[in-house]
């Protein structure tokens, strides 16, 4: 398969090539875009062929839920049964935007999309041509993030072109995103609701408007028999080919111990990658430093997160050392991404 790659301005946006995105998606194919998270694989929601495509593309395991996404509000009672009123408050303040909500779902959404649940999620995104995409494919378009499963999400065409060029029938290419990490998912389905997965959406954020939120801190190894009712809970995502580490402790040790174990190491004649920040990065002496980023705003260590993954991947390095970062605030959702990157594996000093 050919995958044509169109290049598109947000603020003069080409019709031709929505309208040929909008073909693609109504004819089962898959075509990927951007929002303001990351790049979604778009398919037709509604279509049970079009999510096994979406999942032979990906390589991704067929109970990972696919989160549909609309682009007008009165397109949501069709593809649930109930929306709670709470739900109605926290689509006003955040829709469209960075968050998915999950309620039950109704006949008209596969069980194919859903992984086999009876709920659905559902995220009305604010970028202007994932809006087009949606609409001239439908209104419903399911659409993870447009890699290889467990490769670090895409931020750019480029990312998506590495892992799914010839894979899918089309790429929009609309430039860098504006976040970098995904959206903030909210079972809706539960009192007080919850958080599935931490976004630019914070808890902070909700329960400012809707009081409490609680917040689903349980590990869910990859073995484990409990179904995810969310994209990204049970399977290791986001993860670099490299050994990634997260130190954490005070930050003066923090950068004395990976000074030494990436010296060590690269003594022993492997590669070295160190993630650090416009505060910290003049401190490391030896590997591929690369910054992230600066402490005093996390939204930047958010939107170059998976990009640095990406390029450390291309530079081949055999083991990388990452600080690690508050967890309030979006900080809560770089640290998500970065223990799953890791697999767990955290450095206590």
């Amino acid at each position: 398969m050919k995958t044509r790659i169109d290049k598109i301005d947000k603020n003069k946006i080409c019709e031709a090539s929505i309208q040929a995105a909008g073909e693609i998606l109504k004819d089962g194919g898959l075509v990927a875009f951007p929002t303001e998270t990351v790049y979604g694989l778009g398919a037709n929601a509604l279509d049970e062929e079009a999510a096994k495509k979406t999942y032979a593309a990906k390589g991704r395991p067929s109970d990972n839920p696919l989160i549909v996404h609309i682009a007008r509000m009165e397109d949501l009672e069709a593809i649930t049964t109930h929306v709670p009123e709470v739900a109605k408050t926290v689509a006003e303040a955040f829709w469209p935007g960075p968050l998915t909500m999950i309620f039950d779902k109704s006949d008209l959404v596969p069980y194919g999309t859903t992984g086999g649940l009876d709920t659905v999620a559902v995220r009305m995104p604010s970028d202007e041509i994932a809006r087009r995409v949606i609409l001239a494919g439908g209104g419903y378009i399911s659409a993870p993030s447009a890699n290889t499963s467990g490769r670090p999400s895409p931020t750019t065409a480029e990312h998506v072109a590495e892992d799914l060029d010839g894979r899918i029938e089309m790429i929009l290419d609309g430039g860098a995103v504006d976040i970098g990490v995904e959206s903030t998912i909210l079972d809706m389905t539960v009192t007080p609701p919850m958080i599935l997965r931490p976004g630019a959406v914070t808890k902070e954020m909700l329960e400012e408007l809707i009081g409490e939120v609680e917040v689903d801190r349980t590990l869910i190894e990859a073995d484990s028999k409990i179904v995810p009712k969310a994209p990204g809970m049970k399977y290791r995502h986001y993860a670099p080919k490299a050994s990634l580490s997260i130190v954490e402790g005070k930050l003066e040790d923090v950068i004395s111990y990976i000074n030494r174990e990436a010296g060590e190491k690269i003594a022993q004649g492997y590669r070295i990658g160190i993630i650090g920040t416009t505060e910290t990065i003049e401190h490391y002496h030896c590997g591929d430093v690369k910054c992230i980023g600066t402490r005093e705003d996390e939204s930047t260590i958010a939107g170059r997160l998976y990009g640095i993954l990406r390029e450390f991947d291309a530079d081949e390095v055999d083991f990388i050392y990452s600080e690690s970062f508050d967890a309030g605030g979006i900080g809560s959702a770089v640290m998500n991404r970065l223990l799953k990157a890791a697999g767990h594996h955290v450095i206590r000093l």
